[in-house]
């Protein structure tokens, strides 16, 4: 089902019922400041297995999630003081970056190394629902596999079949966020994507 969605001031029922679905178990797609994404709720392991099912994903540990602001990190992710002071530079943005993870967060998106992806995108529409939610929100990039990234809405609502909710905020961008790796103590740039990589350094 598709649902156009002010993409710089979310309706706030449109919000809610978006968080709805997800507190449901159902799996969503929504724009962020990159690509658009496809998610649900990382406590429901059901809607995980939705969502890996939806995308044909045969590996959940790659799976990123979304926190509406650094200060919610932690929770999740453990972070020292460097990565802190990197982290506070470039989110919200288009970067996921990959960390040790807590025991909040659930076993079956952490990988073998304990490490997860975690995002603050720059986008009021997902922030908007992952604040209302009241914890991250799964996400996974609205793409086939070996294929870019869907920018049309509709598009996006054909092609994934089990979608319960497109949020339409226009058309979305290409290409998918730059994602960098701080789990070793290094920065180490795993894919190049929209986030420029000199802003790192």
């Amino acid at each position: 089902m598709l649902l156009s969605i002010n993409p710089e001031h979310p309706e706030p029922r449109k919000v809610r019922r978006a968080v709805e679905l997800l507190e449901a178990g159902e799996v969503i797609a929504y724009p962020t400041d990159t690509a658009y994404g496809l998610g649900c709720d990382l406590f429901n392991k059901k809607a995980i297995d939705k969502l890996c099912t939806i995308k044909r994903l045969a590996n959940p540990q790659k799976l990123t999630f979304i926190c509406p602001d650094l200060s919610d990190i932690a929770r999740y992710a453990i972070v020292d003081n460097q990565q802190y002071r990197l982290l506070k530079r470039v989110l919200p943005g288009p970067y996921t970056f990959i960390l040790e993870a807590t025991r909040e967060v659930p076993k079956i998106i952490q990988s073998r190394k304990k490490t997860v992806g975690i995002r603050v995108p720059q986008h009021e529409v997902v922030i908007a629902i992952v604040r209302e939610l009241g914890h991250p929100v799964i996400t996974s990039t609205a793409a086939l596999p070996g294929e870019d990234p869907m920018i049309d809405p509709s598009e996006i609502d054909d092609a994934f079949w089990g979608l319960a909710l497109v949020l339409d905020g226009g058309v979305g961008g290409m290409v998918p966020t730059t994602v960098v790796d701080l789990s070793t103590g290094d920065i180490e740039v795993v894919r190049e994507g929209a986030g420029p990589v000199d802003a790192l350094g």
